[in-house]
């Protein structure tokens, strides 16, 4: 086992995170993978857990809960830097929002630490169509979404994992900001398309306007989960994301993965099987 530069993973139990965790594992190398629930444990909301997790690390990569643009974030991310150069951490590779203001200062606060660092700048994950909060909306048969007709480079999470490890294994990418995305541009009336015909289910797309999607959060969540859903939705849907990253590229010498791919690979899996 590696254990010249131990690495800390901090949202060992989100989407990038746990591949992120799995790949060291692959690799041999000295990790610890840390959330709420382990020992030691992560919270966010308690810097005074931190330290610990922390201790031993060299490097870490950081994924911030609920979102980098989320209020505050960027005071969060400040200081988790600090403890992080106490505990004699080197550095953070952070995974950040595409097109997100408070990730860019998040993306600042960090650059600023006096740690070598890296950034992986990501928008809508594939797996967020299987794994994550779209999966109900697959399953129903209808996707809404406050995102009109504007384009998306839909990115592959395990492309997200590799630029990160690379990152965090090799110091030829400190200073690096990486935008990763996948290949093409694509609506989410393409994506439920896409989905539809490869899973043989009606999937539809229904735009919806801001205040509507709003308020059909609010049905499902708290108002504080649904604030800020709805405004990144109105931050990053406006055109701002709709051109396609180099980001996999630079950081790892091929091109990045398909959507068709990616839907291939999760129906292979067992996707969208259940109420089909």
């Amino acid at each position: 086992m590696t254990f010249d530069n131990p690495i800390l993973v901090i949202g060992a139990t989100g989407k990038i995170g746990s591949r992120v965790a799995s790949r060291m594992a692959a690799l041999d190398h000295a990790h610890r993978a840390v959330s709420r629930s382990t020992n030691p444990a992560f919270n966010w909301e308690d810097p005074a857990t931190w330290a610990d997790a922390m201790r031993g690390m060299r490097s870490a990569f950081v994924t911030y809960v609920p979102d980098l643009a989320a209020p505050g974030a960027p005071e969060v991310v400040e200081h988790l830097a600090a403890v992080a150069r106490a505990e004699g951490l080197r550095k953070i590779v952070l995974l950040s929002g595409r097109g997100e203001r408070g990730a860019e200062l998040s993306e600042d606060r960090l650059s600023r630490s006096g740690l070598d660092y890296a950034v992986v700048r990501a928008s809508w994950f594939n797996q967020n169509f299987d794994e994550g909060m779209l999966l109900p909306s697959i399953l129903s048969g209808t996707l809404a979404l406050a995102a009109g007709d504007k384009l998306e480079p839909f990115v592959d999470a395990d492309d997200i994992a590799d630029v990160a490890v690379a990152a965090l294994l090799d110091d030829r990418h400190n200073g690096h900001t990486y935008d990763v995305t996948g290949p093409r541009l694509m609506t989410f009336a393409d994506a439920a398309s896409e989905i539809a015909a490869a899973a043989g289910r009606a999937v539809n797309y229904v735009p919806l306007s801001i205040e509507d999607f709003h308020a059909a959060l609010l049905a499902e969540m708290g108002r504080a989960e649904a604030d800020l859903l709805t405004s990144i939705c109105a931050e990053v849907f406006d055109g701002r994301n709709e051109w396609v990253g180099d980001g996999v590229q630079k950081a790892l010498g091929r091109e990045p993965r398909d959507f068709a791919d990616y839907v291939r690979n999760a129906i292979a899996k067992g996707a969208w099987r259940q109420a089909a």
